[in-house]
């Protein structure tokens, strides 16, 4: 097809030609935008994802754990990478609400750094008794060998894979933004841990499991009263989860706690109403789309009701091995660190 000197074909009418050309240069200029973004998601700076200042605002301390105040009985030990303000705040919001898709991976590099911090927190402890893990079988309150047979691995063992487990978003957000952040950032923590020699992958074993109401301009009692039960584990989750690996909560932030200790609430409900015997040492760490990550059923398991979203620490064992750490945090959470 010849182009005349104005760059139209031809005997093309002009208006169609130059419709055309600027339809052309706007859907060039998006996708140059997807290769090289057209600025920092932290501060503004022309053609660079995240540039070198906030990257370091993000990930360039040490991870510290965090406390909200007042916190919510249940909630486990948690750990933030930075405090959730200026360059942090903005980052996360262009990836969370402006679909700056090219973030998730300094992101995930920033709460793979809470995870390792956080399981220095966790403790293994092994029942007395227990079997290894070649025996393949688990001992049960009375000592004796239960039945169950097969090469399955001890309880808080803590061996196999990091299990990263993001925080569900409700269908409704992730229709609106179009991902599911906490799934995405999970998904580049976890390949940040294995290019590190920590093997690690993502479970999206957590789901709602009923409506709740828009958490903005709720007070912390509030929100765990809104979100009281409002979690479930899929069921083909809950053997995953107890299978012997450490298992981490992830989301990007925390502010009020209650989003974490719900979901800690919901692990351990649901592995100990599918086995008492089974327990599993969850670490819990606020933060894609699958991307040959497991999935798991669509059916459920449908915890017990009766059991308060709050004070649940304790069951099946596990109160003590859940620990938290997200990737930002409100500023005065991090006072802790000055007592």
């Amino acid at each position: 097809m010849e182009l005349s000197t104005g760059g139209c074909p031809q005997g093309w009418p002009v208006g169609l030609c130059v419709g055309t050309v600027v339809g052309m240069r706007g859907w060039w200029q998006d996708l140059t935008d997807l290769v090289l973004p057209a600025e920092c998601g932290g501060c503004g700076r022309p053609r660079t994802v995240l540039c070198p200042e906030c990257r370091a605002a993000l990930s360039g301390a040490a991870p510290c754990r965090v406390r909200p105040d007042p916190e919510p009985p249940g909630l486990p030990v948690v750990h933030a990478a930075a405090p959730y303000e200026d360059e942090v705040r903005a980052t996360l919001l262009a990836h969370k609400e402006r679909g700056a898709l090219t973030l998730a991976r300094p992101l995930g590099t920033a709460l793979a750094g809470a995870v390792r911090a956080g399981l220095g927190h966790l403790r293994l402890p092994v029942p007395e008794g227990l079997p290894t893990a070649w025996d393949g079988r688990l001992r049960g309150g009375n000592g004796q060998l239960r039945p169950g047979g097969g090469q399955a691995r001890a309880p808080l063992s803590g061996t196999g894979s990091l299990l990263l487990v993001p925080l569900p978003s409700s269908r409704q957000a992730v229709r609106a933004r179009g991902h599911d952040p906490a799934r995405r950032i999970a998904l580049a923590a976890a390949g940040e841990l294995r290019r590190s020699g920590t093997p690690a992958r993502v479970l999206a074993v957590l789901r709602q499991r009923r409506a709740v109401a828009d958490q903005a301009g709720l007070n912390s009692r509030q929100r765990l009263d809104n979100l009281a039960g409002a979690l479930e584990v899929a069921a083909g989750g809950v053997r995953l989860l107890a299978s012997g690996g450490r298992v981490v909560l992830v989301d990007d932030l925390m502010t009020t706690g209650a989003s974490m200790t719900e979901a800690a609430r919901a692990l351990r409900a649901a592995v100990a109403g599918i086995d008492p015997y089974l327990a599993i040492d969850a670490c819990v760490a606020e933060a894609g789309e699958p991307t040959g990550e497991r999935m798991t059923e669509a059916t459920t398991v449908h915890t017990d009701r009766t059991q308060g979203a709050r004070g649940m620490a304790g069951m099946s064992g596990v109160d003590d091995m859940i620990c938290a750490a997200v990737v930002a945090a409100p500023p005065d959470s991090f006072e802790i660190n000055r007592n």
